[in-house]
């Protein structure tokens, strides 16, 4: 069951644009052997400090420098924090993911507040993410000390592409702080957004930033740009459904192991829509009003969706011990030098139906 790091961007462009029901059937098979398909983890995203980032990321509608009429405030208190972390766990959630509109985070009073958060959250028995921006090694360590569960910092898209869409940081930058992240015990969510005038070269290209990462991240975000007035994205078309579910079940079958998460952009999708992205391999999403700025289903139509497909909501902490195992077991395959039974799954598939086509044949 070893997981394959070595892709490249040839063989990632070659299932992405495989006819679509044989990608859906791919990576359905796909998401079966290693996840629960009825079974999606429900997270919150809660804006802990909204506005007034220096960045330039031209999808952001928090960046100080460009006009969008959002309503910033600053860092909430934790007793806040509490109540809106009681009321997503009340509604399903098993993960709450606060994000502060900060370039990089500095040290003193204001991430003190954060790791009280963070130990709030944690004693309630939920999964707890953060995305502040970059990382030093030290205020990763400090958040593990704090009980932290996981840490989101996007690779956005690909590296060719990436300074299109932003100049105030480096590529380098955002896998420096996943490499800090990954020196403790926290957990990695990093993905990106497809919409921003990128094509399906960058769309592969930043699946094999991801997946050459060892280990791959727990959690990969799928975003839809939400193009916002007064951002430099605002006029960019929105993605179809296709092109969604295409890059689920393309994450899927790179990322086997992965969360993949539909984010951003479900507002534009029908129930049907998501169902398709959900049998593609997409086995989270965020609940609640808001990602952040950008509007969101309400949870009530969540759950009313979940039970329409029969989709049970997954506990905290259960993929990561899930994941533990597999990745253990992968561990013992590469000592004893054995061959990985599945090591490029779109292609044995391929090459399993290729067999069974001939049987039917003769």
């Amino acid at each position: 069951m070893a997981t394959k790091h070595n892709w490249t961007k040839e063989e990632i462009l070659e299932i992405y644009n495989k006819p679509l029901m044989q990608l859906l059937y791919d990576a359905a098979t796909v998401h079966r052997e290693f996840h629960d398909p009825n079974t999606v983890q429900v997270s919150t995203l809660l804006s802990i400090k909204t506005g007034g980032c220096p960045e330039d990321c031209g999808y952001c509608p928090q960046a100080a420098r460009y006009h969008t009429d959002l309503e910033g405030n600053e860092l909430m208190s934790v007793n806040q924090v509490k109540a809106q972390a009681l009321r997503a766990k009340s509604s399903g959630s098993s993960r709450v993911c606060m994000g502060a509109a900060w370039r990089n985070v500095k040290d003193g009073p204001e991430f003190d507040n954060v790791l009280e958060m963070v130990r709030t959250i944690n004693k309630l028995d939920m999964e707890v993410c953060c995305t502040l921006g970059m990382l030093t090694e030290n205020q990763a360590k400090r958040l593990e000390e704090a009980g932290l569960y996981a840490y989101n910092h996007n690779l956005d898209t690909s590296e060719e592409y990436y300074k299109e869409v932003i100049s105030t940081r480096g590529y380098e930058d955002r896998l420096e702080t996943l490499d800090n992240v990954r020196k403790t015990n926290v957990t990695v969510c990093s993905g990106g957004i497809i919409g921003m005038g990128e094509k399906a070269e960058d769309r592969a290209g930043m699946l094999v930033s991801l997946a050459r990462l060892s280990p791959q991240p727990e959690s990969v975000p799928i975003n839809a740009l939400v193009p916002v007035e007064g951002t430099p994205l605002e006029e960019q078309q929105k993605v179809s459904i296709w092109e969604m579910v295409r890059m689920v079940a393309t994450t899927r079958i790179v990322m086997p192991q992965t969360q993949v998460r539909l984010s951003a952009g479900r507002t534009d999708m029908s129930r049907e829509g998501q169902a398709m992205c959900f049998l593609a391999g997409a086995n989270s999403i965020f609940a609640g009003d808001k990602l952040l700025t950008t509007p969101n289903p309400d949870v009530n139509e969540d759950m009313l969706m979940f039970k329409e497909l029969g989709l049970n909501v997954q506990k905290p902490f259960e993929k990561h011990e899930q994941r533990k195992t597999v990745e253990k077991e992968d561990s013992k395959i590469g000592a004893l030098g054995e061959k990985p039974k599945w090591t490029r799954p779109g292609h044995q598939i391929d090459r399993n139906l290729e067999a069974q086509n001939k049987k039917v044949k003769a």
